[in-house]
């Protein structure tokens, strides 16, 4: 049987046929991915309720991008281009601790990599702008950078990716302290870029969106560790 992967899930207003209303919706490419990899992807709406239960039923969990953290969870103060969706922190952070616990695989992917730097008591930095002087990593609304990331050898990320990877990127904020996470991977400029814990089975987060360049590598490693 396919293993079960759970995929955490934006609300937002959207518009299909004649409606335009608030739903639950996750980018059609995450789930092509985790089928490609093998897996049966399943929706996971941001919701804190009963999150061991909802976890036991998976054998695996994608934290999906999106929205900006809530900075008051590391200790911050909001920066004026941070944009938050606080019912969806709450909701994954539940979920995340609950697979955490349970020694679930897990993938956090750019939102949900900065997600797992948060949970392990990190922070982050809110504009890159304001740091590196450059939107390399998110040139313009809807257009993605592109740069190098080297890894960590031994590391999770070098044995999924090897010594380098090209990476498309889409992201204002980054990781800056990574908490109990290990950084395994950054790119040229110094931005985080692939975290991972390795002392739990699967724990692992990129910053970029294999997803979107149809990369299915990262859902093969949470795949492959789910079966374990």
């Amino acid at each position: 049987m396919r293993p079960l992967i759970g995929i955490t899930a934006y609300v937002e207003q959207a518009a299909w046929g004649v409606w335009d209303q608030r739903a639950v919706l996750i980018p059609e490419t995450y789930v092509r991915m985790v089928h490609e990899a093998g897996g049966r992807a399943v929706v996971v709406p941001p919701d804190a309720l009963d999150a061991p239960d909802l976890v036991a039923r998976l054998d695996g969990l994608v934290l999906a991008g999106g929205a900006d953290i809530e900075p008051a969870r590391y200790g911050a103060e909001a920066h004026a281009t941070t944009v938050t969706r606080p019912d969806r922190d709450a909701g994954e952070l539940a979920v995340l601790a609950a697979a955490l616990d349970a020694d679930r695989p897990v993938l956090g992917v750019c939102r949900g990599m900065e997600l797992l730097a948060v949970a392990y008591g990190g922070t982050l930095h809110q504009h890159l702008p304001d740091l590196l002087g450059t939107t390399r990593h998110q040139p313009s609304p809807g257009v993605y950078g592109s740069h190098d990331v080297r890894f960590v050898a031994g590391s999770r990320a070098a044995k999924i990716f090897g010594e380098r990877a090209e990476t498309n990127s889409y992201h204002h904020q980054a990781v800056d302290d990574p908490g109990r996470l290990t950084v395994t991977g950054r790119c040229d400029d110094g931005v985080v870029e692939a975290v991972e814990d390795p002392s739990l089975r699967f724990v692992f987060g990129v910053q970029w969106h294999p997803e979107t360049a149809g990369d299915p590598r990262p859902f093969a490693a949470l795949v492959e560790a789910s079966l374990g």
